[in-house]
């Protein structure tokens, strides 16, 4: 494996949670733990993007949320990565593609919030993602409904598995949506709040 890279072997389950996390914040934190707990992943990989093409404000310096993350989620099942700059990937599809290519005998398992799956069909290439690992959403506050009947959930409604259990080892197309207890903390109210970069 590369230097710098994660370490997992064949047979693994590693859920991956995407974002610019800017800043990373106790609802990432929390939604990992559950995912871990109730999807029975091995591991979690955080994918601290350089940028988000969605967004058309640009995050903080890579080194200071990598940092940032690392306090939040200081846990040795969760790896703190920045493999999006590494692998020179800005699209999911690319990076899912990537990975799958240099871990072969890993299960990968996409992680995202519900408010994502709510847009998710503006993501490039996004039927693909769905049809390349099995795909896990937690709730989110206010963002139940919407996300159910996301223009992604009815394209893909025959592909949805009751439970987040064993989603790790279904073949793709297979999504579940998750529902846990909520934490309300966004990272725009933490900027707009002005708190994290003092």
């Amino acid at each position: 494996m590369r230097q710098g890279f994660p370490i997992a072997t064949k047979g693994m389950v590693i859920g991956l949670l995407g974002g610019s996390f800017d800043p990373a914040h106790e609802g990432h934190a929390h939604i990992t733990r559950e995912a871990i707990k109730r999807m029975g992943l091995d591991r979690v990989w955080w994918l601290v993007s350089p940028g988000n093409p969605l967004k058309a404000r640009q995050p903080a310096p890579m080194a200071e949320r990598l940092a940032r993350a690392r306090q939040v989620m200081p846990d040795p099942k969760v790896e703190i990565t920045d493999l999006e700059a590494k692998l020179g990937t800005r699209a999911t599809i690319d990076t899912l593609t990537r990975l799958k290519a240099l871990y072969p005998g890993v299960h990968f398992v996409w992680l995202m919030g519900a408010d994502n799956l709510v847009q998710f069909h503006k993501w490039g290439r996004w039927r693909d993602i769905l049809r390349s690992v099995p795909v896990g959403v937690m709730a989110r506050p206010g963002a139940g409904v919407a996300a159910r009947t996301s223009v992604a959930a009815r394209a893909f409604r025959v592909d949805r598995v009751a439970r987040g259990e064993g989603i790790g080892a279904r073949k793709a197309p297979a999504w579940c949506f998750v529902n846990l207890p909520l934490n309300d903390m966004s990272s725009s109210e933490i900027r707009a709040r002005g708190e994290w970069r003092k």
